[in-house]
């Protein structure tokens, strides 16, 4: 690991470790048990990737995968704590976020009740702001700390 960093690199760093767990629970899930995955996800009542049939193990299992290595990657980057890697990573899971939260606001899941769709669309908002604000955090950091990485560009 790096020097120790200052408070708002250290909080982009965790919330990078935090990121990653339900992106590896979700991946681990859906690759090991693929078709209990797509009938409970999350876990808790609505169920959410049931509410949008048909079941396709190919889909499922290639989703999981997604979140596993999106999940490996959020992990190692917390872990690593290089400033550009952070920020790859937090683009990288914003990449994924803010389309599947444009897809869940433009195409509520039939399966949802109102109520239930309006809950997994500020879920998901939220998932996508959180990404965003290790991007935004980092960036900063990187323009008011001079280091060997951000001075020879």
């Amino acid at each position: 690991m790096s020097k120790p960093d200052r408070p708002a690199v250290l909080w982009t760093r965790v919330l990078l470790a935090a990121l990653a767990v339900p992106q590896l629970f979700t991946g681990l899930w859906a690759v090991t048990a693929t078709e209990s995955w797509y009938r409970s996800f999350p876990g808790f009542g609505p169920m959410l990737v049931a509410a949008e049939p048909p079941y396709n193990a190919h889909l499922a299992y290639d989703a999981g995968a997604g979140f596993v290595a999106t999940g490996v990657f959020l992990l190692l980057a917390a872990w690593w704590g290089d400033r550009r890697v952070v920020l790859i990573a937090g683009i990288s899971l914003l990449s994924f976020a803010l389309p599947h939260v444009i897809y869940h606001l433009a195409h509520p899941s039939p399966g949802l009740s109102d109520p239930e769709n309006v809950v997994n669309a500020v879920v998901l908002a939220i998932a996508a702001v959180l990404p965003l604000a290790v991007i935004v955090a980092t960036a900063r950091a990187d323009r008011s700390t001079p280091t060997k990485e951000n001075t020879h560009r």
